[in-house]
């Protein structure tokens, strides 16, 4: 069975992220039923990486998906974005300078999905999104 850093390093040659590469990381990521911070941050460093590329659709999607995951779907904070959570977003967020389009509709979409977030990363929202 193929493990992150296996499917890391397979996919930092291509030049965008196809459908067959969501459908492996998707796999992968959610074989457990749950996102870990490792999970996270490795959507995260693929975002980052090919995130001027022409990229499948479904990569949004997956990436969003695997994040709300990862921050609402957790035993400390469920449904909620808790302060801990929101760091750590924003901290990946802003690591490459830059907030790029599927960045921003994941902040919206956590907005919509979260019971409540704190007042730093909704200020941020609504701020650039």
């Amino acid at each position: 069975m193929t493990n992150l850093l296996d499917l890391k390093n397979k996919l930092i040659s291509n030049s965008s992220i196809g459908l067959d590469d969501v459908k492996e990381i998707r796999e992968l990521i959610f074989e457990d039923g749950k996102i870990d911070s490792d999970e996270a941050n490795f959507l995260f460093y693929i975002n980052n990486k090919f995130s001027s590329a022409n990229n499948h659709t479904s990569w949004s999607e997956l990436f969003i998906d695997g994040i709300c995951s990862f921050l609402l779907q957790d035993e400390n904070s469920p449904d909620n974005v808790d302060e801990k959570e929101a760091d750590w977003l924003l901290k990946h967020i802003e690591s490459d300078g830059k907030i790029d389009p599927v960045e921003k509709e994941l902040l919206k979409t956590l907005k919509n999905r979260s019971k409540s977030i704190p007042k730093n990363l909704e200020d941020y929202i609504n701020k650039n999104v």
